[in-house]
């Protein structure tokens, strides 16, 4: 066990370090375990891949991981592809968390059985009556799902103006005008239609097979729609400024970059520059990222972006930006300076071992509970390696890094006894059995889904929070943070990002050896700041808007807040 905050955590991004060769006399002591099936998850996405290899066919799916029916218990969404030209396609699935991590399908999806050919899903409360409802991006028309609040949904997509008909990748909801109600950003991925697709040739195999983005030529503008606060958007894309902006968007996340306040978004683009959209209020934006350094890596080289997430390792209260590409290409990590990023992929260890694969799904988390952050990666190459099996062509395994100083190489590989080694897409991250060790949700193109459930065996203690408003939701941008030992430590409820997922809305921290956390604050959106107090670990807080001790300034690390009404108060629903 390391300490509270992890051996030489703030020197995690220092320059001038060497790439670290993979550890070979590391105990080969599993992280994880796959229990999909014995846990009543069975689901399979169907690419519906044909002969013609249709571009859409090799980039999905998605799911989420969301409490839908309000029952304290992380509930799974899954979307599922189909026949890509046929209306035949299966539809969406639901289950239920039945407690202890355990699942059953709802039958018939309780109305959010989407057939599209689904892509990714965002999560969020947009109509403010407490309930988590569901934006699906399909190939063709999106669907918003919104929630009656007992787990069963109603398509409001057409009456809500938000079924953008393009092809959908990432979406996510944030409450960019800061009206407190959560407006919605869709990234759309190629203008793709089947009259379009000429035969591609592996260049390992010499063999038919899917083609890159660049052979269409064909980048997409994205769209964001304002929230009109009575269940309806306006799609605002042109005021914003992003009409005249094209990409091949797949992931997507939402953060305050520059600390003004205001939310920024971060597009990550397939063989284009990344972009930064700089919130400037009034729900415009420019393009930021040459500017800020992230719009390509330190070689001036435009990466295969594709899975997104952020955090802030280093505790500097300044949002980093990890971005997942192409199997050849390394990772790019870029740490937040305060006015701009620099490339820190080769400081942090990720500039060796990252491209061997081609990664998707990511998740920046603390899976062994010491307070570093550690890192997963879910893979699947978009061009086969294998001519004699098509479908295993594509697979990969996945990889998993312990975080401190550096981040270094997990064996055995992906955490788990056995490799799982398929074509790996959406990632989503969550405590699925409430025990304070977050598991993982891998949808698999073809293959069964993944149902990682944490067995870290020497695991530190740890506590987890829910940032809500006054109608229980989770309050998106909400930033919390407690101390760690001397340490201030940063958490940001953050449900978009990682690659067409959803994760668990709640805040997470590793304790280490501590037995508590100290001086919990909580930013809100609107600026404001409460102070919550302290919590003993192993339990999980509901930390309500206007519950807490308000606080005039944030709190310098050290300090201590005492609230001299003894009003402090907090909802507290300790771990199952």
């Amino acid at each position: 066990m390391r300490s509270a905050i992890g051996a030489g955590v703030f020197s995690l991004l220092l320059s001038g370090c060497v790439e670290n060769e993979v550890s070979t006399n590391e105990a080969p002591i599993p992280w994880f375990e796959e229990q999909s099936a014995q846990r009543g998850l069975v689901f399979q996405y169907q690419s519906g891949q044909s002969e013609r290899y249709l571009f859409p066919e090799i980039m999905g799916g998605g799911a989420a991981l969301a409490d839908l029916d309000n029952d304290g218990n992380l509930d799974i969404y899954l979307v599922q592809g189909g026949e890509l030209l046929a209306d035949n396609s299966p539809g969406n699935k639901l289950f239920l968390n039945v407690g202890d991590g355990r699942f059953e399908e709802v039958r018939g999806g309780a109305g959010a059985a989407d057939t599209g050919y689904g892509m990714g899903v965002a999560t969020g409360d947009y109509d403010n009556d407490g309930d988590v409802d569901l934006y699906v991006t399909n190939f063709g028309a999106n669907v918003l799902l919104r929630n009656n609040g007992a787990g069963e949904f109603e398509d409001v997509s057409e009456a809500a103006g938000v079924a953008d008909p393009g092809w959908g990748a990432a979406a996510l909801f944030l409450d960019l005008d800061l009206d407190e109600d959560l407006d919605l950003f869709v990234v759309n991925y190629v203008n793709w239609r089947p009259s379009m697709e000429k035969p591609c040739f592996n260049e390992n195999t010499a063999l038919a097979d899917y083609c890159s983005p660049n052979h269409y030529a064909a980048p997409a503008p994205d769209r964001l729609y304002r929230n009109n606060g009575d269940g309806t958007f306006t799609d605002v894309s042109l005021h914003a400024g992003l009409g005249a902006a094209f990409g091949n968007g797949l992931g997507a996340l939402g953060t305050d970059v520059n600390g003004d306040g205001l939310f920024d978004i971060f597009v990550a683009n397939d063989a284009m520059m990344d972009q930064l959209w700089l919130n400037r209020g009034d729900l415009q934006f420019e393009d930021e990222a040459e500017l800020w350094g992230c719009a390509v890596d330190q070689h001036g080289v435009a990466k295969a972006g594709m899975g997104v997430a952020t955090a802030d390792p280093d505790n500097d209260g300044d949002p980093d930006i990890l971005v997942v590409n192409l199997g050849g290409e390394t990772d790019s990590f870029f740490r937040n300076t305060g006015s701009y990023f620099e490339d820190a992929t080769v400081s942090v260890g990720l500039a060796t071992d990252s491209k061997r694969y081609t990664r998707f799904g990511v998740a920046l988390a603390d899976f062994d509970n010491d307070a570093a952050l550690d890192l997963f990666e879910a893979n699947g190459a978009i061009s086969r390696s294998n001519q004699e099996n098509i479908a295993a062509g594509y697979a990969e395994p996945n990889l998993l890094w312990r975080g401190g100083s550096r981040f270094e190489i997990v064996h055995p590989p992906g955490g788990t006894i056995q490799p799982l080694t398929n074509t790996s897409r959406g990632l989503a991250l969550g405590d699925v059995d409430n025990d304070g060790g977050l598991d993982l949700l891998i949808v698999n193109r073809d293959g069964p889904v993944s149902l990682l459930i944490n067995r870290v065996g020497d695991r530190g203690h740890w506590i987890g929070f829910a940032a809500l408003n006054g109608e229980g939701s989770s309050v998106h941008g909400a930033v919390v943070s407690g101390l760690i030992g001397p340490t201030r430590v940063y958490r940001a409820v953050q449900p978009a990002g990682s690659y067409l997922a959803a994760r668990d809305p709640r805040v997470h921290f590793g304790l280490g050896g501590e037995t508590g956390i100290r001086d919990v604050v909580v930013r809100w959106p609107d600026g404001s700041r409460e102070n919550f107090g302290d919590f003993d670990a192993g339990q999980w807080v509901d930390l309500r808007k206007g519950s807490g001790a308000i606080l005039g300034q944030a709190l310098p690390d050290g300090a201590r807040h005492v609230d001299p009404e003894g009003s402090l108060r907090s909802w507290v629903r300790l771990a199952s």
